[in-house]
This record gives C-alpha cells, structure tokens and sequence, in this order.
C-alpha cells in the first residue's frame, strides 16, 4: 500500500525587519541636505529651507527607534539638531519674505497690496544682507557640508536593524500624544511659544508618518494640519519682525501687525475647527 505524502503547512514568511527601511530614508533625507546646502546664487536661500527640511525628516526618523539606537543616535541627533539652529536666521529671513510674497499676491486687489509690497521688499533686502554674511563665514556652506557627510556615516552605521515593530508604534503614539497634548495648551492659552510648540510636534508627527509611507486618512489630517500651523508660525514671524528692530519703514509696522493679526484669527479658527474634525473622526474613547 502506497503511503500518502505527509502534508506540511508552509510557514507563514517572516516580515523583513522595519529598520533598514528607515536607515536608507533617513540617510537619503541627509544626502538630500547636502545637495541643497550646495546650491548657490538665487538657489541658496530655497536650498537651505529644503536643507534644513530633510534634516528634520532625518531626526524625526531617528526618533522613532531611539532606543534600539541610543546611545550613538543620540549623538547624531544633537549635531543634527545644532546645525539645523544654525542655519535658522537664513531660513527665518527666506520665510519672511515668502510669507509676504504669498500674502501680497493675495491681496494684489486690495488696500494692504502697497503695504505688504513694501514689506516684502524690506524683507529681501534684509535676507540679502544675511546671504552675504552667510557666504563669508561659511563660503559654499563647505563646513557645514562635510560635517553632514560624516554625520551621514554615522548614522548609516547605527544598529537599525534592531528596531522592533513594537518600538516604532509606541514612538508613534507618544508623537501623537505629544502633539495632542500641545494643541489643547495652545487653544486654551493662546500664546505664541503654545502655538509653536503644537507646530513642532504636529510637524514631528507628521513627518515620522511620512518615513512609514502612510497614506490613511487620519494621517492626511495630519498632514494639513501641520501645514496649516506653518501658514500659523509663518505670520508669527511677521508680527515678531514689527518691533523696534525690524526691517520694515516705522509707518508700515502697525497696519502690517493689525493685519498679522487678522490672519492669526482666521488661521487659528481653521486649526480649531481642523482638530474638532481630527477627534470625531476618531471617536468616543474606549473604555
């Protein structure tokens, strides 16, 4: 009598380990830095905005497996962080004159289009001035380029294949967390730091959803809502730029802050309504 095959169950695949996946996002985020911090000319000023963007992703990515990474991560971080402060005066005088670009193509037929004109103009020839000063104390950002590509070693070399699944879920939700808990500070309270401390969590969050490649609907509100809190921070800047030290003719800087002012309104009505919307898709708690 023939014997029957014995019949095997194919065991089920194991998943590849989420690390690497992570270690080359993060390391072509930081390649992407130092191409941008290579532009010149009229580009220099867009190439450190995109610059100082992909460091950001780089950390944020690093975030959430910082302790299958630690201690060398770490490390990582804190140059990464120190020299993204560092390139901030040149991303502020570039965000400046964007925000009142945007602002006067916007209101091109209306009564504030010669003002925020003017102040776009005062703008750029503040942000000229920083370039300058830039190129001289760091001719073709080459310092701070050969800094990144040594940084960039290190954090190929960190131990990313130790990241459990379980690791990056919980970074996950103490970013969410984190975010919820400074956008309920910031409506109740309503002062600038509260408002961009939610910008810079929402953005950590959103930016860390960016590196897992989700695309879910709670992830897109996300998604608007930390652009939303850019359009926020970038009016901020604005009203901060009005005070004694600013760049903008004396005439220009009350109607300019009134009108901040005005927007701020508008756009912190949106964030509330947007965070409303996030809740109640999400649901009552459970119990």
């Amino acid at each position: 009598m023939r014997r029957r095959p014995a019949i095997t169950t194919p065991r089920p695949a194991t998943p590849p380990p989420p690390g690497p996946p992570l270690r080359d996002y993060a390391a072509g985020e930081l390649a992407r830095a130092i191409t941008c911090l290579g532009w010149r000319g009229g580009r220099l000023h867009e190439g450190v905005h995109q610059a100082r963007k992909s460091l950001r992703r780089a950390r944020a990515t690093l975030a959430l497996g910082a302790s299958a990474l630690a201690p060398a991560a770490r490390l990582v971080d804190h140059e990464l962080r120190k020299l993204n402060r560092g390139l901030s005066s040149l991303r502020d005088a570039h965000a400046l004159t964007g925000a009142l670009a945007l602002l006067a193509a916007r209101n091109e037929d209306t009564n504030q289009a010669a003002l925020l004109l003017r102040a776009r103009n005062a703008a750029a020839r503040e942000r000229a001035v920083r370039a300058r000063s830039e190129r001289t104390g760091d001719p073709g950002m080459h310092a701070r380029r050969v800094l990144l590509a040594s940084l960039l070693g290190a954090l190929r070399a960190l131990p990313w294949e130790d990241i459990e699944v379980s690791e990056i879920q919980a970074a996950l939700a103490r970013s969410r967390a984190r975010a919820e808990a400074a956008g309920l500070r910031a409506l109740d309270r309503g002062k600038p730091d509260d408002w961009h401390r939610w910008r810079r969590r929402a953005r950590r969050l959103s930016q860390q959803q960016r590196a897992l490649g989700g695309h879910s609907a709670d992830e897109r509100r996300d998604k608007r809502l930390a652009v939303l809190l850019g359009e926020t921070q970038d009016r901020s800047l604005v009203q901060e730029h009005c005070g004694r030290d600013s760049p903008f003719a004396a005439i220009d800087r009350v109607p300019l802050r009134a009108l901040m002012d005005h927007e701020l309104v508008h756009l912190r009505g949106r964030a509330r309504r947007l965070l409303a919307a996030r809740a109640e898709a999400a649901g009552p708690p459970s119990d």
